[in-house]
């Protein structure tokens, strides 16, 4: 049986087009002798949709018409079965479009590629291909994600944060003190993009006045840095888990500019604008470097990869001072464009069995996280009575040490409890581990039941010893008394 694949892609993200190239390459390349493909469009609106047009890139030229003839869905785990289901669903007839055994997470930039939505796969309960949560979103923060590589060895260029709420307070505050901190030329980054969007490099303070704004439209954090002047870029991917990572061969990205910009990645490889993602920029494969630089940069992609607790494929971008050779890891991209299969390709990989290994460490993940003990079977809350402020006390435990009870009686209405003439009031107070609580009985005052009382109680031990919660002690103490002919009283 082929296992079923839920390629998603789409977003609310400026990368959102960006995406949508990378995914449905994906798609072509898959290998469908082991895999059934199910693509999964996720618009701007966060909606889902499916049909037999998404797969199709031509499609994406009218948008409109491609979501009006497809079909709208909604992720569900209906019994441990992850099912994409028709929204709204139909009166009659079978809602569910397709069962899925992994999802796909082709998709770039915030809210999809920054762990929001491996959390959203996470709590669904399908597994997922790619980074975790923590090393998503840590990926993403360029300054966060530059503070674990400096914490581990990885050499990374020093940078200032911005925040949007101080440059509107004092934007000439702000400037001065960027400016005492780096000097010209220096580059502003919004913090959570990738694909070189909102980045600017600024030589005056015309510039940084023009890259400040600029950014600003794009995220309300930025990370300023020092600009290498004499730059070369080095790209290099990493695919495994920290087990298995292993580097692919070094690319040089050929720019048109001082920096590579999103027009370089995406747009001006094809005439007539068509692209085919990361796959059509200029590059020099491999990269024009020495053999130790080389491994050098291979290292240090493992490295930074394994530090982040990476998974699947992920793009590291370096960068060398051409000046004095210095080494730079400018940052990770845990979804990167084309998933960097061109990278991958050089080294004796076939673009299908990347992605193979993909969905292998997915499913592989799955696996060991059965394993592990997320949560356990104490089931606190049977029989909870509350008490003030809902108080810890009165709470059911199981799994502790063996109930406790110290059982006395009386004749008198003790705690303003009526009770029928002839009757006298039996009092058990229960503990349970953190648990407390009292059983109330009344039987009538003879010595016949002071007896039975006698007998009940000794074998009441016996009874605590067998229950496994709380709630299962308090209720069995219960049905044990009445054997005897107590009934309880309601305090």
């Amino acid at each position: 049986m082929k296992i079923r694949v839920g390629v998603f892609f789409g977003g609310k993200s400026v990368e959102h087009e960006v995406s949508i190239i990378s995914a449905l390459q994906a798609c072509n390349s898959i290998n469908k002798d082991k895999y059934e493909v199910i693509p999964v469009y996720i618009t701007k609106n966060n909606e889902m949709y499916v049909g037999e047009k998404i797969g199709n890139i031509a499609s994406y030229r009218n948008l409109k018409l491609l979501l009006k003839e497809s079909r709208r869905v909604i992720l569900v785990n209906d019994g441990g079965k992850v099912q994409l289901v028709l929204y709204p669903g139909k009166k009659f007839g079978n809602n569910v479009y397709a069962t899925i055994d992994v999802a796909f997470p082709i998709v770039h930039g915030t809210n999809v590629e920054d762990g929001v939505f491996q959390g959203y796969l996470q709590t669904i309960g399908v597994p997922y291909v790619g980074c975790d949560v923590i090393s998503s979103a840590v990926g993403m923060d360029k300054y966060v994600m530059k503070t674990v590589f400096k914490d581990n060895g990885i050499p990374v260029l020093d940078g200032t944060v911005i925040h949007i709420s101080d440059y509107a307070k004092d934007a000439d505050a702000v400037k001065a003190d960027i400016k005492a901190k780096i000097a010209y030329p220096l580059i502003v980054k919004p913090i959570n993009l990738g694909s070189s969007v909102g980045i600017m490099i600024a030589h005056n303070d015309e510039q940084l006045d023009e890259a400040l704004d600029n950014a600003f439209t794009y995220a309300s954090k930025l990370l300023v840095e020092p600009a290498i002047t004499n730059l070369k870029e080095i790209n290099c991917s990493v695919c495994g888990d920290y087990a298995t990572a292993h580097a692919s061969e070094c690319e040089e990205p050929v720019n048109t500019d001082e920096i590579l910009s999103y027009k370089d990645k995406y747009i001006a490889g094809d005439k007539g604008g068509k692209s085919s993602g990361m796959a059509t920029l200029k590059r020099k494969i491999p990269a024009d470097i020495s053999d130790e630089t080389r491994e050098q940069i291979r290292t240090l992609a493992v490295k930074a990869f394994r530090c982040l607790g990476a998974s699947g494929t992920s793009r590291i971008d370096f960068m060398i001072d051409m000046d004095n050779g210095n080494v730079y890891l400018n940052e990770i991209n845990t979804i990167p464009g084309s998933l960097a299969f061109y990278l991958w390709e050089p080294v004796g990989v076939k673009y299908s069995e990347l992605l193979d290994e993909m969905i292998s460490l997915a499913l592989k993940r799955e696996r060991e996280n059965k394993a592990l003990t997320f949560s356990f079977d104490t089931n606190i809350l049977d029989g909870f009575t509350g008490g003030k402020l809902g108080g810890l006390s009165k709470l059911q435990v199981s799994g502790l040490a063996p109930p406790v009870f110290n059982c006395f009686s009386e004749t008198k209405n003790s705690a303003g409890i009526k009770r029928r003439s002839m009757k006298k009031a039996y009092i058990i107070n229960l503990k349970y581990g953190i648990w407390e609580n009292q059983l109330w009985l009344e039987a009538d005052d003879t010595p016949e039941m002071q007896e039975k009382w006698e007998i009940a109680k000794a074998k009441l031990a016996d009874v605590a010893t067998a229950c496994q919660s709380s709630g299962d002690y308090f209720n069995k103490a219960i049905e044990h008394f009445s054997q005897y002919g107590f009934t309880r009283i309601q305090k």
